[in-house]
């Protein structure tokens, strides 16, 4: 077990250097001057300029600028914002809670719609509840979050005024949102479970529980369940990284204040530091959360334990 959890966050300390470059460098070969942001244009001379680019150090080659961000970030320093001078890990601990309540919502709606559905749809194939079973998942993956997200306002909020269309004050403001960004994983998660379900049910060992008198219901929930829950887990720790990412779209259009409406500002802006920044951040906790479900197969599964 040790060395498992050796080799885990060996490759993900490589991952999350991996990430810490790759944004750099694409933001660094953006167009645009991070001076623009915040000079005045009216008091823009070559001169001003030059000052403010070789205070900031954007004057410097790559690897320096690289360098002296790389060695900042590993003591935690993300910067300052280039609007208003806020430090940016201070502003994206301010905003976290919202978003975090938001993955968390999102991921037990898709949690537990996609593992009933899911299960109950290869249990009774072919009967109407895997018929109902499928079209939610067809649902959940072709809907863009922004049009179901706007549908739910219109009929919840406006229509029958039971949530609060906008706001992120109260777990009602957290309704709709959670729904809308939950939806798109259970449709996968339905998906997935059932496939895998239909898979196991065939398998041999399968027939041998059966003929040896077990019930239906322990076949089915206790040991074809139990071996599908592998793909499944793998499908769930990546889709909370998905809607990590989806946040960005959701706070947007429910005016929710989360690190994704704060990235989302930041682009606008040309604010690189807190893009660079939430970014990061997110990467780090995309990481932390597939290594835990790595993890997980070793208690759910002893071969996985065995081959560690």
């Amino acid at each position: 077990m040790a060395g498992v959890l050796a080799r885990r966050l060996f490759s993900s300390l490589l991952v999350i250097i991996g990430s810490l470059i790759l944004v750099f460098a694409i933001l660094y070969v953006l167009p645009g001057d991070p001076t623009d942001t915040i000079i005045d244009p009216s008091v823009a001379t070559p001169e001003v300029v030059a000052n403010l680019r070789h205070q900031l150090g954007v004057d410097q080659p790559f690897y320096i600028q690289f360098a002296r961000y790389f060695g900042d970030m590993i003591r935690g320093d993300f910067g300052q914002s280039l609007m208003n001078s806020e430090p940016v890990l201070g502003k994206i601990l301010d905003h976290f809670p919202a978003t975090l309540a938001l993955t968390a919502a999102s991921s037990f709606v898709a949690v537990s719609i996609g593992l009933v559905l899911g299960v109950l749809s290869a249990v009774h194939r072919n009967r109407p509840i895997d018929l109902i079973a499928r079209i939610v998942g067809l649902f959940g993956i072709s809907m863009p979050t922004f049009w179901s997200g706007i549908l739910l306002i219109v009929l919840l909020s406006l229509k029958l005024g039971w949530f609060p269309a906008m706001g992120s004050d109260g777990w009602k403001t957290l309704v709709l949102p959670a729904i809308t960004l939950g939806t798109v994983g259970a449709g996968f998660i339905v998906r997935m479970v059932r496939s895998s379900m239909l898979d196991i049910i065939d398998e041999h060992f399968i027939l041998t529980l059966r003929s040896k008198g077990l019930s239906e219901r322990a076949v089915m929930y206790k040991h074809a369940l139990r071996n599908a829950l592998i793909p499944a887990i793998t499908m769930i720790g990546m889709l909370i990284g998905e809607m990590l990412a989806g946040t960005v779209v959701i706070e947007t259009v429910f005016s929710r204040q989360g690190i994704g409406r704060i990235i989302s500002d930041a682009l606008m802006a040309k604010d690189l530091p807190v893009v660079q920044g939430v970014i990061f951040f997110s990467a780090f906790v995309y990481v932390i959360v597939n290594t835990l479900v790595d993890l997980s197969y070793t208690f759910i599964d002893p071969r996985v334990r065995r081959s560690a």
